[in-house]
């Protein structure tokens, strides 16, 4: 299912700051080292719009759950704030890599701390107390309500958690699809809708997006 018609879609792409040479060279990086996985980076215009939230919120710490080949980290770090570090956590040392010369390149390198453990672990060592300015979920779906619990408890006052790939293809709006990274979505974006500790709204970019911020 297609959140947007494709002629709607292009038009979008065609309509935002465009991604400058870097990020340009890493989606092509991306495409040739990863193949049929290059679908899970985001698109262009979801990164100016990680770019502008981050540079919205003032971010001096932000933390992203799903790191792939770099190109959202890379778009997160230019929009923090002087002296603002990135927390990155992933799993693959294969994948990050690409994106490391291209972090290098953009002079960011410095303000991401890239962390090669699962997410959970790494998110519950950190500080009990609400430092995190913004944060980017796009991991393995089955764990985004804990990857939600962790980074929401943690969110300032006025901080900001934003979920990709909150429709899957569609298939969270289908009942027939049972299996359990639809399960575990269906029931974060029910939650999300009645956590009173945020405010949030769901929009139809590319595989939806869902954007809470703490009250």
């Amino acid at each position: 299912m297609e959140p947007t018609h494709p002629v709607i879609g292009e038009y979008l792409l065609s309509h935002h700051t465009p991604a400058d040479e870097i990020l340009g060279e890493l989606a092509m990086a991306t495409r040739e080292a990863t193949a049929g996985a290059a679908h899970m980076q985001i698109s262009s215009d979801e990164g100016a719009l990680l770019t502008m939230l981050t540079r919205l919120t003032g971010a001096r710490f932000a933390v992203e759950v799903g790191v792939f080949t770099g190109y959202s980290a890379l778009c997160i770090a230019r929009g923090l704030a002087d002296g603002g570090r990135l927390l990155a956590c992933d799993v693959s040392e294969e994948w990050t890599a690409v994106g490391r010369p291209y972090w290098e390149r953009a002079g960011v390198a410095d303000r991401i701390d890239l962390r090669i453990a699962p997410a959970l672990e790494t998110l519950r060592a950190l500080d009990a107390e609400p430092v995190i300015d913004i944060a980017f979920i796009d991991a393995d779906k089955h764990n985004y309500p804990l990857y939600y619990e962790e980074i929401v408890r943690r969110l300032r006052p006025g901080g900001l958690v934003v979920l990709d790939n909150v429709f899957l293809g569609g298939r969270v709006l289908d009942p027939t699809y049972q299996e359990e990274p639809h399960l575990a979505m269906r029931q974060l974006n029910d939650l999300i809708t009645v956590d009173e500790r945020v405010e949030s709204v769901m929009i139809p970019v590319r595989d939806g997006l869902t954007i809470a911020r703490r009250r």
